[in-house]
């Protein structure tokens, strides 16, 4: 297969919400070497970290009121889990990249 198709697919896997990157790392390795291959190519994808609001304030060393404000005008994004209509809590890698100052 082609770079260019390769890149095509994983821009294309990358835009799909439904697909995790577990899945996307999966299915990039199954193109790459084929599925004869399969077992052989490891992928370690760390799993998403979520994190509750009184931890964030703890780690950022602000008021459970002052996360409630960012997330409230976008500085810090809410993760829900499917079928839950309440938030339950942020990502560790948002809030770590809100500590290096990458946002």
């Amino acid at each position: 297969m082609l770079p260019t198709t390769l890149d095509a697919i994983k821009s294309i896997l990358r835009a799909d919400p439904s697909v995790s990157v577990a899945e996307r790392a999966r299915l990039m390795a199954l193109l790459r070497k084929g599925p004869e291959k399969l077992d052989a190519v490891p992928v370690n994808v760390p799993e998403p970290r979520i994190l509750r609001r009184d931890e964030v304030a703890r780690r950022l060393s602000v008021s459970l009121r002052c996360v409630d404000r960012w997330a409230q005008i976008g500085m810090l994004r809410k993760i829900k889990l499917p079928g839950c209509t309440r938030a339950v809590g942020f990502l560790d890698s948002d809030i770590n990249s809100l500590i290096t100052g990458k946002i």
